[in-house]
């Protein structure tokens, strides 16, 4: 029940430094499941067991040191993980000696138990804890096991380097913001990374420099909810009223942020994922739309089109309010693409629900969608207080119709394109020909062309001729003067 644009919780990929630091001897090898703050997390990993003797490896079987990076924002992504864990332990009955650990959403969630459960596993560490390491890896070394699943009321890794995982050498994750405050009754992640806090603006600019002077050419500035950002000298958001009247005075929110980076580097693409519905404010689109290089594209999670479904989810909008913050983005970006995140059957949810939803759908026409039958979370207050009461049948047909629609918007949204010039930035060969280059536009739509002189890294300017309804296809027609 897949369509093009829709992505499952899947590996991320194997960890394959592009430098390797030399006098390192040890092994380790990271997967990462899930979402994009996921794969930046492995790249904070990275950074801080470089320093502890260890290079990357995509051989799992000459590894010392296997780490996995979890979500647990589904069922699936629980049970893909326990099936990993079982090529891991093939290979250890081969190695003895390779420890295995198991990171992130799920760490945090099921904490000791994953060593019960999971005798394979040496040591368990959730988000928050990732500077611990150093200190857990010596306690497997000693024969303990290792655990470490404290949430922190400050971590940012503000100052740690990441090390770039399967790079394209292109673009890049830079994380701003850490932990989610607002309890969707449905997800597991405020408790599995805690409360909302902010980097220090200062420590992202310098990252994004570092990432400039080695010639990527597009950030993506990741959140758990980005439109949240603010910086008012470090602390949780929820303490910001408490802050001094200095402090409240000179914070610094996500569309100043996102100004800053903007006007400081005026040749580097930039985007930013994920935004709240609730939270996402006019400054922000009146800023992308003052920047010709923060790209037209938000992923927009509405969840439901019904508002009975979205005060059940503890959604801090209606169905209406979401409609009008698709108004003003229409008229202050008019060029902006849109995707959703869409949960079929949740608790309650009736037929007249599901249509809210595809009548909602229809009204916007989202370029991309994110698509899932609900799955109870243990822990959440859904699971705690609602019952999963729509019949496994009816979350399928449902999934099913919502699928179609978006395939269906979703080819309307690429015919926009045809016959209009596109800015594309290359980052790598298409997937099915080797003589076509593959990139995004500003729209975050893959566009697939013939390579001739060009190369990875350039900004191109493509006329599309076709396109299926996830990709459009053309040729080039010359560089962007964004080169």
């Amino acid at each position: 029940m897949a369509s093009d644009n829709v992505i499952e919780e899947k590996k991320q990929g194997q960890a394959l430094l592009t430098e390797q630091k030399k006098g390192n001897s040890k092994k380790l090898f990271i997967e990462s499941y899930g979402c994009q703050m996921n794969l930046n997390d492995s790249e904070i990993v990275a950074s801080i067991l470089s320093n502890e003797g260890f290079n990357t490896t995509n051989l799992l079987e000459e590894a010392d040191l296997v780490l996995v990076n979890t979500c647990s924002i589904r069922e699936k992504a629980e049970q893909t993980i326990r099936k990993r864990l079982q090529k891991y332990n093939a290979v250890k009955r081969i190695n003895p000696m390779m420890k295995v650990g198991v990171l992130g959403c799920m760490a945090e969630r099921l904490k000791e138990k994953f060593l019960e459960e999971e005798k394979i596993v040496d040591l368990v560490v959730g988000p928050d804890a990732y500077r611990d390491l150093p200190n857990l890896i010596k306690e497997v070394e000693d024969g303990r096991d290792a655990v470490n699943v404290i949430l922190s009321k400050d971590e940012t890794y503000g100052d740690v380097s990441p090390v770039r995982l399967n790079s394209n050498g292109v673009s890049a994750f830079v994380s701003i913001t850490r932990g989610c405050d607002n309890m969707c009754t449905f997800c597991v992640v405020p408790f599995t990374r805690g409360r909302e806090r902010s980097r220090d603006p200062q420590s992202i600019i310098k990252e994004i420099h570092d990432l400039v002077d080695t010639n990527y050419k597009e950030i993506t500035l990741l959140g758990q909810n980005v439109d949240s950002y603010l910086w008012y000298g470090g602390g949780l958001k929820k303490d910001f009223k408490k802050a001094s009247t200095i402090a409240q005075e000179t914070a610094v929110d996500f569309s100043q942020l996102l100004e800053m980076c903007a006007n400081q580097f005026p040749k580097t693409r930039f985007r930013f994922s994920t935004s709240n519905p609730q939270d996402m404010s006019l400054d922000v689109l009146h800023t992308m739309a003052k920047h010709k290089n923060i790209c037209r594209y938000i992923h927009l999670p509405v969840q439901s089109g019904s508002t009975k479904v979205l005060k059940a989810m503890n959604r801090q909008h209606t169905r209406e309010e979401y409609i009008e913050l698709v108004d003003n983005i229409r008229e202050i970006v008019p060029d902006c693409a849109l995707s959703q995140d869409i949960i079929a059957g949740f608790c309650g949810e009736t037929e007249q629900d599901h249509q809210d939803t595809l009548t909602l759908m229809e009204y916007v026409k989202y370029d991309f969608g994110f698509m899932f039958a609900y799955s109870e979370r243990p822990g959440t207050p859904a699971a705690k207080k609602m019952p999963d009461d729509v019949p496994m049948d009816v979350k399928k047909r449902r999934l099913t119709e919502i699928i179609e629609l978006q395939q269906k918007h979703g080819l309307y949204r690429t015919q926009q394109f045809v016959g209009k010039t596109v800015e594309v930035l290359i980052e790598g060969e298409s997937k099915k020909s080797d003589k076509h280059w593959k990139g995004r536009n500003s729209q975050n739509t893959v566009a697939v062309f013939e390579k001739e002189n060009y190369k990875i890294g350039d900004f191109v300017l493509v006329k599309i001729e076709d396109c299926t309804s996830a990709t459009l296809i053309g040729t080039a027609v010359g560089y962007s003067d964004n080169n």
